[in-house]
């Protein structure tokens, strides 16, 4: 397969951190060239990927051969940067939040699918090592029939203020929250949340997902909690698994690893950070699968060569983002809110 030429639009935390990484290593991607007109962040390109151009427009971007862009900006620029792009032709990933709200959401994906071209959203913790064993632990049916569903994103950093224009909590924890639970448990049909607010965002978010396939979902997001509780609890007829912590992933590209570097050691857990699996008073530990933020753009840029299906369909996104409208709703009313 050639090499896809795909860009990066964005060199903040998200770009450098997040994206250039993955890009680079991808089997199959070109890293194209990084969007950015800050001297300072292009010195930081210069200096991490050498070989990557940096331009000052998507226009400038596509003209120089890019058949793709990520867009890793704040949240608030998202939609309006895939509607530029789209216009250009490039077949678009979007980090998540996909946008603000749901109509945003909707709208660049219904001109995306006007013009033919390929639209996904980058919810890279469908790859995370956790969630991989728990949708091997129910593909297997270990657990049995899953009724409860608790998922959390909890961290503890009391100063840190949610960015104004990231939406919140609610936008930045619950998008990748909210898209787990879909993933594994289907449709949602009702939506409770409680937020609280330091300023004018949320730091907090409690939602509570009741899903037409007779699931409840209960999921937290925090960055003011000093102990932070399991990562997943999923119970069911059988069993439960339990496991803390993060995923590995991310501290590896804070570290300064990637894929490349790392090679087959990539995302594997270490066995003290393995979940357990608990049938009465006993649990017995459970083998973590392998984490595979990396398999996101390869599995992208074979879909851009017309050799796979996208790695996540724009409409999953769409359909989170109306949740997380519901939540929005529910949190200022107090109640219920049916979908």
């Amino acid at each position: 397969m050639t090499a896809t030429r795909i860009g990066l639009v964005g060199y903040g935390s998200g770009g450098r951190i997040f994206h250039a990484p993955l890009l680079a290593s991808a089997e199959g991607v070109e890293f194209a060239g990084v969007v950015t007109r800050s001297p300072e962040r292009r010195d930081a390109l210069a200096g991490a990927h050498p070989e990557v151009p940096a331009y000052d427009s998507i226009a400038d971007l596509a003209a120089a051969g890019a058949e793709a862009v990520a867009i890793s900006t704040p949240a608030a620029t998202h939609a309006a940067l895939a509607r530029e792009a789209i216009a250009q032709g490039l077949a678009v990933v979007v980090d998540k939040p996909f946008a603000l709200d749901a109509e945003a959401a909707r709208e660049v994906t219904t001109i995306a699918a006007d013009k033919g071209v390929l639209l996904s959203v980058y919810q890279n913790r469908r790859y995370d090592s956790d969630l991989l064993t728990v949708r091997r632990l129910i593909g297997e049916g270990a657990l049995g029939e899953v009724r409860r569903f608790e998922s959390r994103f909890e961290r503890w950093d009391p100063d840190r203020q949610p960015p104004a224009a990231g939406g919140g909590t609610l936008l930045d924890f619950g998008a990748h929250l909210v898209d787990q639970a879909h993933l594994l448990f289907g449709p949602v049909s009702r939506v409770y949340a409680e937020l609280h607010a330091d300023g004018d965002l949320d730091s907090d978010v409690f939602v509570a997902l009741h899903h037409a396939s007779g699931v409840e979902s209960h999921l937290w997001g925090s960055w003011r909690q000093a102990a932070p509780g399991p990562r997943f609890r999923v119970t069911g007829t059988t069993g439960t698994y339990i496991v803390d912590g993060i995923d590995g992933q991310e501290a590896a590209l804070k570290a300064g690893r990637s894929p490349a570097a790392l090679g087959d050691r990539w995302g594997v857990e270490p066995e003290h950070a393995w979940g357990r699996l608990y049938r009465g008073h006993t649990g017995a530990p459970v083998r973590s699968e392998r984490g595979r933020w990396d398999s996101f753009y390869p599995a992208f840029a074979a879909a851009v060569r017309g050799e796979g299906p996208l790695p996540v369909d724009p409409w999953d996104s769409v359909r989170a983002m109306d949740v997380l409208d519901a939540a929005r709703m529910s949190a200022t009313t107090g109640e219920t809110v049916d979908l």
